[in-house]
């Protein structure tokens, strides 16, 4: 739905400072779009750089209807509150922007194109509801396997960690090097990038590793690195997105995301995180099903790790780094402070 021309505001309530701003941080951070103006109301007036990091000049406006001061034809949702459920004055700020002729990209999961009450849509309005199952899935085969290319597949320790800001650092490099790259999206922020996936969380559960397995076949083809982006941890309680990644895609290497200095799930803290050893060996152990998925090369190997370092200083996220090189022997990078080079030359190794 989205095409270069179009300027967004992104609704972002909440977002720049808090933890639910994940999709609008990313559209900040990797989107190719104008971005016109943020609605946050607890940040007006502030600089998006001092609170995000994120080199973008933008206004931050209070509402809606102070962005339409700046032109914009899109509102992108980029907040993702408990329950995937706006807040009734949040909803009202929907109202406003298509009322006012924007029309909407709605990346939740509670779909928003067939809600009338959200009021009526002009002639060249519309709502792209990101979250939807693509038609004529089936049951993954392993087919991905066939394929010649890298298959790069992030995995994390926990949700949320930076998996698919590692696979896009990692792509984006692997462009500049000159290899043959893609990047397939697997949840609504790389779609709303304009990246090919599918919304794998939208996905019945039978055919989620054939929806990825299905990616891979019509984009892996003629590459020479296909970065998988990952969802979820199977670390997580709550987790089902890992498992069908690992089957769908079939990777060759893996890279494991991890946020420095973190112990327990994020959301569940009477569960404890395994030493980076030990999820290194959870994760090569069900990628190749104890040695059913293995091949001639042996089976996918975590080749790298992308620790996420936003919360720390220079100092403490240099010493976060070489710890965990010494602990796993494996490179180690934060891939937005320090690049993804040392990442890209273990993928390229071999």
């Amino acid at each position: 739905m989205l095409r270069s021309h179009h300027r967004i505001a992104i609704l972002l309530h909440d977002g720049l400072k808090g933890t639910k701003g994940k999709t609008g941080l990313s559209l900040l951070r990797y989107g190719k779009n104008p971005i016109v103006a943020v609605v946050d109301e607890d940040s007006v007036g502030k600089s998006i750089k001092s609170l995000t990091g994120i080199d973008r000049d933008v206004p931050i406006v209070g509402s809606v209807s102070e962005s339409l001061a700046y032109d914009p034809d899109v509102l992108a949702i980029g907040i993702a509150p408990s329950g995937g459920i706006l807040p009734e004055p949040w909803l009202d700020e929907i109202r406003i922007a298509i009322a006012s002729g924007l029309s909407v990209v709605n990346g939740l999961h509670t779909p928003m194109a067939d809600d009338r009450g959200l009021g009526s849509l002009g002639p060249n309005q519309w709502i792209w509801d990101v979250r939807q199952e693509p038609s004529g899935l089936g049951i993954g085969a392993g087919l991905a396997r066939s394929l010649p290319c890298r298959r790069v597949l992030a995995v994390g320790t926990d949700m949320a960690v930076g998996k698919m800001s590692a696979c896009l650092e990692l792509y984006r490099v692997s462009q500049e090097k000159g290899y043959r790259s893609t990047f397939i999206a697997t949840g609504q922020t790389g779609l709303m990038l304009g990246y090919d996936g599918v919304a794998l969380d939208a996905v019945r559960i039978d055919f989620a590793a054939g929806a990825v397995e299905k990616q891979l076949l019509t984009h892996g083809t003629d590459q020479d690195v296909v970065y998988v982006e990952g969802q979820g941890s199977l670390m997580h309680p709550g987790s089902t997105a890992t498992l069908p990644l690992l089957r769908g895609s079939q990777p060759t290497h893996l890279v494991l995301v991890h946020r420095a200095g973190q112990d327990t799930i994020h959301n569940c803290p009477d569960f404890y995180l395994p030493s980076l050893k030990d999820a290194i060996q959870v994760y090569e152990t069900v990628a190749a099903a104890g040695g059913t998925f293995q091949d001639k090369a042996g089976g996918p190997k975590v080749m790298a790790i992308a620790l996420n370092t936003h919360h720390l200083t220079d100092k403490k996220a240099r010493a976060a780094i070489k710890k965990a090189q010494k602990e796993t022997d494996l490179p180690c990078t934060d891939v937005i402070r320090y690049g993804a080079e040392p990442i890209i030359d273990a993928i390229f190794m071999d």
